[in-house]
């Protein structure tokens, strides 16, 4: 059923940005945020999993999905939009079930996109309250990784939307696990969804020695 919404924000993963920068301040020598994913500093930059140029691809892509979908769902509908490793995570409220379904159909279409994950809720669009509790649920999970031992936090974009929890990146199988069981725990977390892209502990040695 369509819902008389009158009020659109369509943001990037704004969450993963402000977490981001959260975290920045407690980290001695943290350079100013990047826009873009999960990236702070130089050194988070240099540590992401991803080659430089799916970082720029995975750019190029949420700002043209920004575009599409205003084009398609106009002022009716409040959309974030993650780009990693060119799958991109649809999240937030729209007015119903054909902009949902338009939404997915123009972002499958930009080039490069590898795949869409959908999650976009028919319903009312989430309240500041709502959103400022989500933002503070990333900063409270990427404190956790930043805590746990052997864990690297960068490795990981954390998106969250009405307390569901979204997980990205190229992790390995045992650094998936250990995160979403550190995710679940988080005060605050309904339910985690994993969309990791998983990796051998051999690609992850070249990764690290590249």
């Amino acid at each position: 059923m369509a819902l008389p919404l009158n009020h659109t924000r369509l943001s990037r993963p704004l969450s993963t940005l402000i977490a981001a920068a959260a975290l920045c301040t407690s980290l001695a020598g943290c350079a100013p945020l990047l826009v873009g994913g999960a990236a702070v500093g130089g050194a988070m930059v240099v540590t992401d999993r991803r080659s430089s140029g799916v970082q720029l691809e995975d750019e190029t892509i949420e700002l043209k999905a920004g575009q599409r979908i205003r084009s398609v769902a106009g002022e009716r509908s409040h959309v974030n939009v993650t780009s990693y490793q060119r799958q991109v995570l649809l999240t937030g409220e729209v007015y119903n079930e054909a902009d949902k379904a338009a939404i997915e159909a123009a972002i499958g279409k930009i080039d490069g996109v590898k795949s869409v994950v959908n999650d976009l809720a028919v319903m009312w669009p989430s309240s500041t309250s709502e959103r400022s509790r989500d933002l503070l649920l990333v900063g409270k999970i990427k404190a956790t990784f930043v805590d746990a031992a052997g864990l690297a936090s960068n490795a990981f974009t954390v998106v969250a939307e009405r307390g569901v929890v979204y997980l990205m990146g190229r992790v390995t199988e045992e650094e998936a696990t250990r995160a979403i069981e550190l995710a679940r725990a988080v005060p605050g977390t309904v339910k985690v969804v994993r969309l990791v892209d998983v990796i051998t502990p051999e690609q992850l040695r070249n990764i690290k020695g590249r």
